[in-house]
């Protein structure tokens, strides 16, 4: 792609829901390029008070692209994974007059498709866990039976961050199997599993902005998956994060640029994938040295909140750059405090929970008694506005996320705040970012 500079004023069209969209939308409308700034009707309702509505249907991108054209688009940024796998990328970019931020369907590929992801890393002698990949029910529980130390069931596809299942029986690990190949729980996108090596220690977010050359690493994020206090309970979409984190040495971000995301990108280019977007590696750092439990090809929720609440720069000016080859050009840094957020949720979540209630609270939350140089900011996830209230919508319901000097207080900030809010059967983790006390 030739480059192309970036308007003085630029559109955006803002593809997504959720928390990770109403943190980018936070930052995006800060930037000074910043025309009109639209988003889906089904936004949350931090969202809708940040941009106008794209009147179009977003699942029908011929009638999307052509009211891009009307609005004079010029930028789409893609939150989830979901349009990635569609490739919403290229049915939606249209040089030099709109571009997007997010990569195409091949790359999105190492999200997608959790099989293909690990013929990449092999291939690219990236470190991972020891896996098997298998479509038959009876070849897999044959497998399972070997493994002496747990094992992690995945099923291949996108399951709405519900797809991994951390086995440490084997009787777990063979429900899991048959949950996924026999009853056929999560679809089609559970058709194919991998069986992969349990693997042991923390857990470190490594999110890169990639423009198809050149990268760079955006400060760590650390997250909390489990749904109890003290990692216990079922996995869930996320539960809370913290950007910096301790865990994320100058040493282990050094390895993992040279060993996870430079041959990562140089695989995905010998295969003619040149990667615009993020590429997100999870890893676990095991006694044996970090490795990647799954990649992303998106921002990650909650690890956006924190991330974006301390990036300095303009993030109109960064996705451009990203979306064009064009990062080399551009300064990327972070604000010297520490961020935490912490997710309040609906009482049954990650099952079933109760939509409509209302929330109060959130002023409140705000305005915590604070020193100077902390901040409070509510970034809303499942919530509507109804009869001009603000309710529950979702089971990850607000992402409350503070700064301060010192990652313990920000870490205290946000619980201060998170105790604020006030919905039937709200609850949120009280032990996030509970290592940095």
């Amino acid at each position: 792609m030739a480059k192309l500079r970036c308007p003085d004023t630029v559109n955006v069209l803002l593809l997504g829901t959720g928390g990770r969209e109403h943190a980018l939308a936070w930052k995006l409308r800060k930037s000074r390029r910043i025309g009109t700034l639209w988003v889906e009707p089904t936004a949350n309702a931090g969202l809708l008070e940040l941009g106008q509505v794209c009147p179009e249907p977003v699942n029908d991108t011929f009638r999307l692209c052509r009211w891009c054209e009307r609005e004079n688009v010029s930028l789409v940024v893609i939150g989830p994974e979901g349009p990635l796998a569609a490739d919403y990328a290229t049915k939606l970019a249209d040089p030099p007059r709109r571009v997007v931020f997010g990569p195409t369907r091949a790359g999105a590929q190492l999200e997608w498709d959790k099989a293909f992801a690990k013929q990449v890393m092999r291939a690219a002698s990236v470190p991972t866990g020891e896996s098997r990949t298998f479509n038959d029910a009876e070849q897999a529980l044959a497998y399972v039976d070997t493994r002496v130390d747990g094992c992690v069931v995945k099923a291949t596809g996108l399951c709405a961050g519900k797809g991994v299942m951390v086995c440490k029986t084997i009787p777990e690990a063979r429900r899991a199997v048959e949950d996924c190949l026999v009853r056929k729980v999560f679809g089609d996108e559970g058709r194919t599993i991998v069986v992969e090596e349990l693997l042991d220690g923390p857990e470190v977010s490594v999110l890169a902005l990639c423009d198809g050359q050149t990268f760079w690493i955006l400060d760590p994020a650390q997250d909390h998956k489990r749904v109890g206090e003290g990692d216990t309970g079922p996995n869930t979409g996320g539960m809370g994060a913290f950007s910096p984190t301790p865990k994320a040495t100058a040493e282990l971000i050094r390895v993992v640029q040279r060993d996870v995301l430079v041959p990562t990108i140089d695989a995905l280019k010998r295969m003619d994938i040149p990667f615009r977007g993020v590429l997100y590696a999870g890893m676990m750092i095991t006694p044996a040295g970090p490795k990647v439990l799954e990649f992303n090809t998106r921002f990650g929720d909650p690890e956006t909140q924190p991330i974006i609440a301390r990036l300095k720069g303009d993030l109109v000016e960064l996705c451009w750059a990203t979306a064009t080859g064009q990062l080399s050009e551009v300064d990327l840094s972070f604000d010297p405090r520490a961020a935490c957020c912490v997710v309040v949720c609906a009482k049954g979540y990650p099952g079933n929970y109760a939509k409509g209630l209302e929330i109060t609270g959130l002023e409140e939350a705000r305005a915590v008694q604070r020193a100077p140089g902390e901040d409070v900011v509510i970034f809303h996830a499942g919530t509507a506005r109804k009869n001009g209230k603000v309710v529950t919508n979702g089971g990850r319901v607000l992402g409350v996320t503070a700064l301060a000097e010192t990652s313990a207080r920000a870490a205290e900030l946000a619980r201060e705040a998170a105790a604020c809010i006030r919905f039937d059967g709200a609850f949120y983790r009280r032990d996030i970012g509970a290592s940095l006390r």
